[in-house]
């Protein structure tokens, strides 16, 4: 199993659509403003948080959080907020946890896995991105699972890089895909939250 490059991921944007939309080259400015940097990367892809579907824990309206009985009420929708150049964000208090979703779709064939990180740009500042697996078979947007480890509220921006995806290609194809065995977050095209 190898890490894929550039070059590959292009083709198999192109080919496949495995990334959609699909940013060919690592985008770091629009409109002249920064961005936390989005798009293709040497040996990876940077995917966006987008901007529907942001949720914060909190107590206020929920008890406690049961993975195996999920309850919405665990989780609030906080303001979308927009900074002097524009740029939209949601503001992640201190010592909170939050689920996102990407821009991007993915599809990946059975004999691709994916694995997203963090960015340093963002650990940097105290945010934590958790590493998350894109099964073989698997397609949807990606849910993004990110924790606030300091002290401060943190910016979170929206439409900009938010974590990094490195694939990485088998000589083989696995037997049983997640798609074959019926994967619960297969297809999911917005934010989903924990199932069993």
């Amino acid at each position: 199993m190898t890490i894929k490059s550039d070059l590959w991921l292009r083709r198999m944007a192109d080919e496949h659509q495995m990334i959609s939309p699909f940013l060919p080259e690592l985008v770091r400015e629009v409109n002249g403003n920064r961005i936390i940097s989005a798009g293709l990367s040497s040996y990876g892809y940077d995917m966006r948080l987008a901007d529907d579907g942001f949720r914060i824990f909190s107590s206020v309206y929920g008890a406690e959080i049961d993975p195996k009985k999920f309850d919405e009420k665990s989780l609030i929708e906080p303001e979308i907020h927009t900074s002097e150049d524009g740029a939209q964000y949601y503001l992640l208090p201190p010592h909170h946890y939050g689920l996102g979703v990407t821009v991007e779709t993915f599809k990946m064939p059975r004999n691709i896995t994916g694995v997203a990180l963090g960015k340093s740009t963002y650990a940097r500042a105290g945010l934590l991105v958790n590493t998350t697996p894109l099964e073989a078979g698997w397609t949807g947007r990606l849910v993004v699972e990110i924790g606030n480890l300091a002290n401060l509220p943190l910016r979170v921006y929206v439409n900009e890089g938010i974590g990094q995806i490195l694939f990485f290609e088998s000589d083989e194809n696995c037997s049983v895909s997640y798609e074959d065995r019926g994967g619960k977050y297969q297809g999911q095209t917005g934010l989903t939250y924990a199932k069993v």
